[in-house]
């Protein structure tokens, strides 16, 4: 069963790209087909998978704003396994011209679903740092929403904005949306990191994701070389906890599947 991920936070510095990036590539590494699909004007992970992206022909905002397929802007990357849907600062102009358009947060989930020659096991969306018109496509073609986030006070704060957005969608779009956190930049030295993690956990409970990933270097690194992590540094800390979040992932994927059939 296709399984389509928005990784969504309205605090920037969280790793949302860097989680989109590492967790596609490790998805892709376990034999998985993964479509990543950048919805930022940014263009930060169509620039890490090593494209320029005023090169490509087609973008997100085609989609978004044109109607075209998705599999005419699908793009293999250097990852075997691993495709993505490039981005280009034209889709900054979908958070204006979408809102006038009827259903428009839906206009996302349409392009997936109408599109059943996909041949992916995982569509992971890179949303921009915002909970605009994009955000709420992204979440209404989900079937679960990753939240990113760091173990500090303004990180965890901005977790309540977040929430009220997954509720609108359930009532709005999207009713079976499910949420995950993810605990990003861990410095298990620092006892207010511990301690925030610890509260979203006693919070949250089983909506934070058993992996973390902690402080390292190389997924600094690894955007430069436009690569992922887990091609990068394969033996790096970042490498093994993104491939420890894709089975993690993975098998909730496959509970989720069995619980529904049932």
């Amino acid at each position: 069963m296709l399984r389509t991920i928005a990784v969504s936070n309205e605090k920037g510095g969280v790793a949302k790209t860097t989680t989109t990036l590492s967790l596609g590539a490790a998805l892709a590494e376990l034999g998985n087909r993964v479509l990543v699909i950048d919805l930022d004007a940014q263009a930060n992970l169509t620039l890490a998978l090593g494209f320029e992206p005023g090169e490509c022909e087609k973008t997100t905002s085609n989609i978004l704003l044109d109607n075209e397929p998705i599999a005419d802007a699908c793009r293999k990357t250097e990852v075997n396994n691993l495709h993505l849907v490039a981005s280009s600062s034209r889709i900054e102009t979908s958070e204006q011209f979408l809102p006038v358009r009827t259903n428009y947060t839906t206009i996302l989930q349409r392009a997936i679903r109408g599109a059943p020659n996909l041949a992916y096991e995982y569509i992971i969306l890179d949303c921009p740092p915002s909970l605009g018109a994009i955000t709420k496509n992204a979440l209404a073609a989900a079937d679960l929403l990753l939240i990113p986030t760091q173990a500090e006070y303004f990180s965890a704060y901005a977790l309540r904005n977040m929430m009220s957005l997954i509720r609108r969608a359930r009532e709005q779009d999207n009713p079976n949306l499910a949420y995950r956190i993810l605990v990003t930049m861990l410095d298990r030295r620092n006892r207010t990191h511990r301690d925030i993690h610890n509260q979203l956990r006693a919070t949250f409970g089983e909506g934070v994701f058993n992996t973390v990933i902690e402080m390292d270097t190389k997924l600094r690194e690894s955007p430069i070389a436009g690569l992922p992590i887990t091609h990068y540094k394969s033996g790096a800390r970042g490498s093994i906890q993104y491939r420890v979040l894709a089975q993690e992932l993975m098998e909730y994927a496959k509970e989720t599947e069995n619980k529904q059939a049932a």
